[in-house]
């Protein structure tokens, strides 16, 4: 019953967003890609509000239902019925009577499974199509014969571009540029390689006057043209990523890059995104807790090897979910990037035992690695063994919750449902 209940929801809400946008005909970017693909449309919405009045998917509303939603205007009604009707009127008074409408729409698009892009977004007409990362392992690869279907399910993305539209590449991402070829539309590219249209260089994280890590700085490269990037309270090179791809868009649309950066600078990243938080006894935390996947696991190792603190840097890496045939690998492989990345490793989760195989086999030694089964048992270990200048790392994916191992050594706990991801009561309800 609840199956048929949301086929038909989502069928009602489908058709109302596509009456939605025939009306007040939004300019509408795209984003997807296996990494990535929210930080980069926080860093589109930001650059997009200096300009316009802009709309953006909440959260990660990216399915077949999350994309209604955004262009809705509506809120998850999660099991509550009577809130997807009130959704479903909603959606037919925005079509029926005249409303001030978003002049852009930032949309997020995921896919978990063959046939979910054609079914989540082929009903849009893109103006701008952004593909962020796909790494060797990507996440989602599980229900995929091998990674080249999930790239090929991905590129269908592109399809949904107006003639006219834009496409906007990671050119690092040898998957990701290739689909250079699938188009005739316009072609902006962004990353380190040089042949990038804008061109990134001299990553590094930012220090205060205390040598406390407050962010990150780069140059880039634009037209013979060179600007640095400053972006506060954030880490990792996937930060790097996101604002290329924004500035690759302010490009692309001629707007102004200096403006364009400025508005990167303090950008609003949602929590559990390598956001940099205190800890307890003087400690440091980077919150990647959002989710997890092999690439995006890797950057956050080498961000942390790249910290310059005199204490010790401890990674507490949980389970990454949706691997399927790839998990033991994947789990083994992240286990010896690790070992040279960090000093103490905590593994957290079935899955993760591989990742304690990995840093042993690198050649880390027993007694710097702590096994827990869950995100409960790692955060009432670390609560004791945290020490002052201990920079922790704390990731996993969504299952995992790991997110309640930064809540255990977290110093500013009043604040914590802001802090931290998933603190919404449909989450906190799950166990």
């Amino acid at each position: 019953m609840k199956t048929i209940f949301k086929k038909i929801l989502t069928y009602i809400l489908q058709i109302e967003s596509r009456l939605v946008l025939w009306k007040y005909k939004p300019k509408v970017i795209t984003i997807t890609g296996s990494v990535g693909k929210t930080s980069t449309k926080d860093a589109v919405y930001a650059v997009i509000s200096g300009i316009s009045h802009v709309r953006k998917s909440e959260k990660s509303y990216n399915s077949q239902i999350g994309l209604p939603l955004t262009i809705l205007g509506c809120s998850n009604g999660w099991n509550n019925p009577l809130a997807w009707i009130l959704n479903v009127l909603k959606g037919f008074w925005l079509f029926v009577w005249p409303h001030k409408y978003p002049k852009w729409l930032v949309l997020e698009v995921g896919i978990g499974k063959p046939g979910d892009m054609h079914e989540t977004a082929s009903w849009l007409q893109s103006d701008v199509v952004i593909i962020t990362a796909i790494g060797e392992t990507p996440s989602h690869i599980e229900f995929f014969e091998s990674r080249k279907h999930l790239i090929e399910e991905k590129s269908k993305l592109i399809k949904t571009l107006k003639k006219d539209g834009i496409l906007i590449l990671n050119n690092d991402d040898e998957a990701v540029s290739g689909f250079k070829e699938k188009t005739k539309n316009l072609i902006f590219t962004f990353g380190f390689k040089d042949s990038s249209d804008v061109k990134a260089s001299g990553d590094s994280i930012l220090y205060n006057d205390k040598e406390i890590p407050e962010g990150l700085i780069f140059r880039i490269d634009q037209d013979q043209n060179s600007f640095p990037v400053i972006i506060e309270g954030l880490f990792g090179r996937n930060h790097v990523y996101a604002s290329l791809g924004a500035l690759a868009l302010a490009v692309g649309l001629k707007l102004n890059i200096i403006e364009a950066i400025n508005k990167l600078k303090n950008y609003n990243v949602p929590p559990g995104r390598m956001r940099f938080l205190k800890g307890i006894n003087d400690s440091f935390i980077i919150d990647d807790t959002y989710n997890s996947s092999p690439f995006a696991c890797e950057f956050a190792l080498r961000t942390l090897k790249e910290v310059r603190l005199i204490g010790r840097k401890i990674a507490v890496l949980g389970d990454m979910l949706e691997l399927g045939k790839h998990t033991e690998e994947a789990h083994k492989n992240i286990g010896k990037i690790a070992k040279v990345n960090s000093e103490i490793l905590i593994v957290v989760g079935p899955r993760a035992k591989k990742i304690k195989e990995g840093a042993i086999e690198e050649g880390m030694k027993d007694q710097d690695i702590f096994e827990f089964s869950d995100s409960f048992e790692a955060g009432k270990f670390l609560e004791t063994f945290v020490q002052k200048n201990d920079f922790i790392l704390i990731k996993g994916s969504q299952g995992m919750r790991m997110e309640r191992a930064v809540e255990s050594i977290l110093l500013d706990k009043e604040n914590k449902v802001k802090l931290l991801v998933r603190q919404d009561p449909e989450w906190l309800d799950k166990k």
